[in-house]
């Protein structure tokens, strides 16, 4: 059974950047399709960025476009998300969540069947 395990997420001022990284361990991640998702206080869960096996293709919801980009290094196991510009707004734990098949409906939250714990991402203003 794979698993994930995000890490990288702490506290940072407004304005700063940080990058978060999910590690996949127990089977070869490289035909997932990965995505990104986080919650904030007193908010539902919501989608932020995904990417496709290959990394070929991404995408991301509005609020983050321009300020987040999403990479993996499938030798490493390895989904990331570098976040710039980052904002009081972009508090939240951050979710690392991965399927297999194509490419489509990626923000759905319900077509992931892996996910990981977690990690706290503190944006101080």
């Amino acid at each position: 059974q794979a698993q994930l395990v995000e890490s990288g997420g702490g506290l940072v001022q407004a304005g700063g950047s940080l990058r978060i990284s999910c590690a996949a361990s127990g089977r070869t991640f490289s035909s997932y399709t990965t995505a990104w998702f986080r919650q904030g206080p007193g908010k539902e869960r919501e989608f932020v960025a995904a990417i496709s096996w290959s990394g070929g293709s991404t995408y991301y919801t509005d609020s983050v476009k321009g300020r987040f980009t999403i990479s993996r290094d499938n030798a490493k196991n390895t989904v990331y998300l570098q976040m710039n510009n980052l904002k009081p707004e972009d508090t939240a734990v951050y979710y690392c969540a991965a399927r297999e098949g194509t490419f489509g409906t990626v923000y759905r939250s319900n077509m992931y069947a892996l996910w990981g714990q977690g990690t706290q991402v503190t944006v101080s203003s």
